[in-house]
């Protein structure tokens, strides 16, 4: 279960490094390149809480033997794809199979152990899947120089073989009383985000007046707006809405929101700025990601210790949203072509310091803040905001990057009549980290003022995107410490005694 659950997060972290290798291969526009990413992540968060309940019905080692089937036959696949389409499907049929392993698997390891057993197998989860998290970035990017991005999906097809052949010693376990697969919910919930992204990655692309774009852009409200009516009426909704009354609970779901907007947008797009501004290598823009990553590992032991010493979870929670907030701003400041690794380290390192001291925490609390009956709805909600909201996030950043690069090549490309082609296509061209190209199509003597150009622009959007970033950390970040906001208890006059809250999550919880 530990080396699932180190595999299916490097998809996350590491495709990106990877997609520079896979567009100079298959020649792919990156509209089409983006869904690499954009396909696993959309499928991974969407079907997180059909596959949850599908396990609870048919059985969860059966679901997680199926999701493994899947996800490696994708993996495989993967690997021998020359066709983008193609390559696209299999990573969204690899999103499916993810979300089946990590379902079934989460519940297989709550049924099998119990006590401080089952407390220490949860450790290992945690500490399994931030390793996944920090080291994802450099796997791939030290497979993808030296052996081919092949080598990096034929990887996971590898090591699910030991997966595989580790299910039959797994025993079977089953919800009696589960609930009916919500399919109505899933379909409008899954066509809504599909539409949503499909949109934002299209719009530089079509224009974000087209009919295209803004049919897809109404559709996927629509479909949002159809799956709030199907929550009301089903009798067992993938969402019970009546959570999202629970203020204390909607600051803890924020809060993996902030975590998408200041620390994970970076995981896939930031190493293609570092290869087409440092003119770096996969492995060397993997390996720069470390700094942020490998603080995940360590930092969740600072968490409980500030628990232990007296501070309470509310204040643990708003250390974390001003490193987050604090790290993007900071790396506004800091990014520019050539950046180095000392002067990278400072936001880096403060946005995994951010992370980690919420990492795990904010599962647990959330837990704590709504009643024992809707434990169930209120993990798998916080589970599918957390994923959809990187989902749509990178989507839209990534767009933002395209247009504000496609803008300043507009404002200033005919300054360099040699170059021929489009300025959507070289923006699309830099944004997937590959500038060599476009350098190619020119005479020498022009090439060095043409690259200081480009990764100008490049710069100056990647500042725009970074301070927006920062600017709605801030915002939801004042908002969820607000929420937060122990309720006030009334002295009771007559009658029963009030029942007493439930504890935080402790320091040996924690451990």
């Amino acid at each position: 279960m530990l080396l699932t659950l180190l595999i299916l997060p490097t998809s996350v972290t590491g495709s990106g490094v990877a997609l520079p290798h896979i567009g100079q291969d298959t020649h792919a526009s990156l509209d089409a390149l983006q869904w690499v990413v954009h396909g696993y992540n959309l499928t991974f968060a969407s079907f997180m809480l059909a596959c949850g309940a599908l396990a609870d019905l048919i059985g969860r080692r059966r679901m997680f033997v199926a999701g493994a089937v899947v996800f490696t036959v994708a993996s495989l696949v993967s690997a021998v794809a020359s066709d983008i389409i193609l390559l696209d499907l299999v990573r969204g049929a690899a999103g499916v199979g993810a979300a089946a392993l990590l379902t079934s698997g989460s519940s297989i390891l709550a049924t099998t152990f119990d006590g401080a057993a089952r407390t220490k197998a949860f450790a290992a989860v945690g500490i399994a899947t931030g390793a996944g998290l920090a080291l994802g970035a450099m796997v791939a990017g030290v497979l993808a120089d030296s052996l081919g991005w092949r080598s990096f999906y034929g990887a996971h097809a590898l090591l699910m073989v030991l997966v595989l052949f580790a299910i039959p010693f797994m025993r079977e376990s089953r919800n009696e009383s589960a609930a009916k697969v919500d399919w109505a919910g899933t379909v409008t919930f899954v066509g809504s985000l599909f539409l949503l992204m499909l949109g934002m990655v299209e719009g530089p692309q079509w224009g974000w007046a087209s009919a295209g774009v803004l049919g897809m852009l109404v559709g996927s409200v629509l479909l949002m707006a159809a799956f709030a009516l199907v929550e009301r009426r089903v009798p067992h909704p993938m969402f019970d809405l009546k959570l999202l009354r629970n203020g204390r609970f909607m600051a803890l779901c924020l809060i993996p929101v902030v975590v998408t907007f200041a620390f994970v947008i970076l995981l896939p797009l930031l190493p293609n700025y570092l290869l087409v501004a440092n003119k770096s290598s996969s492995q060397a823009a993997g390996t720069m990601m470390l700094l942020m990553t490998l603080p995940i590992l360590i930092t969740p032991l600072l968490a409980g210790r500030l628990v232990k010493w007296g501070w309470s979870n509310r204040a643990v929670f708003a250390a974390s949203l001003v490193c987050l907030t604090v790290g993007v701003a900071w790396l506004a400041l800091v990014l520019e072509p050539g950046v180095g690794a000392a002067a990278l380290a400072g936001p880096l390192i403060t946005l995994g310091v951010g992370l980690g001291l919420n990492f795990g925490l904010v599962d647990g609390a959330v837990l704590d803040v709504v009643p024992p009956e809707a434990t169930g709805t209120a993990a798998g909600f916080l589970n599918t905001l957390r994923l959809g909201s990187e989902a749509v996030v990178i989507a839209a950043a990534g767009s933002a990057l395209v247009n504000l690069m496609q803008n300043w090549l507009n404002d200033g490309l005919d300054r360099f009549p040699a170059y021929r082609g489009e300025p959507v296509e070289l923006a699309n061209s830099v944004n997937s980290g590959d500038l060599t190209g476009p350098l190619s199509k020119l005479p020498e003597n022009v090439r060095p003022g043409f690259f200081d150009f480009v990764t100008d622009g490049f710069t100056d959007a990647w500042h725009v995107v970074l301070w927006a970033s920062a600017a709605i950390c801030a915002v939801l970040s004042v908002a969820i410490y607000v929420m937060l906001r122990e309720p006030a208890r009334q002295p009771a006059t007559d009658g029963p005694a009030l029942a007493a809250p439930k504890n935080e999550v402790t320091a040996d919880t924690l451990s």
